[in-house]
């Protein structure tokens, strides 16, 4: 894996924990020369994880869409940021210049993501490993719908089992590279 898609907020979310863990994903990217491609924003997880990828030397790919470059506070800092004309053509190339896709905490926008890379990964129109980093339990629920999801009958195990879940940061990297490699 060459670059990681990091999706995450433009806050910094309740507890302290998730810019921490946001630290912790960016010096283990950095450590292990995976670069980071993100939604291209210098505030809240955005700026953080960015930072500190920044800042252990890593390369970091930004992706912003024209009309929230203001809003979201485009990091100006960043290795490249690329400026697409909307969500679509950013989740488009977000996807595109990825190896694997990890969720922070974050949210609605994270969510939708995250979701959306899973739906696209059960049709199979996408051989990507994909990830949440359970930064302070912040997943548990959606691990728990997720079950539920099985359980109900709405999906089949594998296409749960399709989503790595982990409060390590490199023991979830070690997780997705065994997944990319099988």
């Amino acid at each position: 894996m060459k670059r990681i898609c990091v999706y995450c907020g433009a806050r910094v979310g309740a507890r302290g924990g998730y810019l921490r863990a946001a630290e912790a994903l960016g010096r283990a990217l950095v450590a292990r020369g995976i670069g980071l491609v993100y939604g291209g924003g210098g505030a809240g997880m955005m700026g953080r994880i960015a930072d500190s990828v920044l800042g252990g030397g890593g390369e970091v790919i930004g992706v912003i869409p024209r009309g929230l470059f203001d809003a979201e506070e485009a990091h100006r800092g960043l290795t490249e940021l690329k400026v697409v004309d909307d969500m679509h053509a950013r989740k488009a190339l977000m996807m595109d210049l990825a190896d694997g896709f990890i969720a922070l905490p974050g949210g609605l926008g994270t969510l939708e993501e995250l979701f959306e890379i899973l739906a696209w990964s059960k049709l199979r129109l996408l051989n990507k490993p994909c990830a949440a980093l359970n930064a302070c339990g912040y997943y548990d629920a959606l691990v728990e719908l997720l079950d539920r999801v099985v359980s109900e009958g709405f999906t089949g195990a594998k296409h749960r089992d399709a989503l790595l879940v982990d409060d390590d940061p490199e023991r979830l990297l070690q997780r997705m590279q065994a997944r990319a490699e099988a």
